[in-house]
């Protein structure tokens, strides 16, 4: 946790900088709980993030400024939807951890 919150401060409010840290902390996220996610990109990536919280907010909601908005010089998202998106991705995976603990 103390992780994501440094994630979201060093990117302040730059939106490409945001949606690029973001997006490699859900990888390092999800490398430890499925290394073979590392090797996804673009939609498969974010299909990926979708089928862990049974959802399609990041394949067709905000979640695909994942993997649009990093690259461009001004990118527009709502960034505290992201953010909130994210946080509960990692509850979600911190949740399945203590079931299988």
């Amino acid at each position: 946790i103390a992780e994501f919150e440094r994630v979201i401060t060093a990117a302040g409010s730059d939106p490409p900088a945001l949606a690029a840290a973001l997006s490699g902390f859900l990888r390092r996220l999800r490398l430890r709980e499925e290394p073979a996610s590392a090797a996804l990109a673009g939609e498969a990536w974010l299909r990926h993030l979708d089928s862990r919280i049974a959802s399609d907010e990041y394949s067709a909601g905000v979640g695909r400024a994942l993997i649009e908005a990093p690259f461009r010089a001004q990118a527009e998202y709502d960034a505290p939807a992201l953010i909130a998106l994210v946080r509960r991705t990692l509850r979600q995976s911190f949740d399945r951890e203590a079931a299988h603990a």
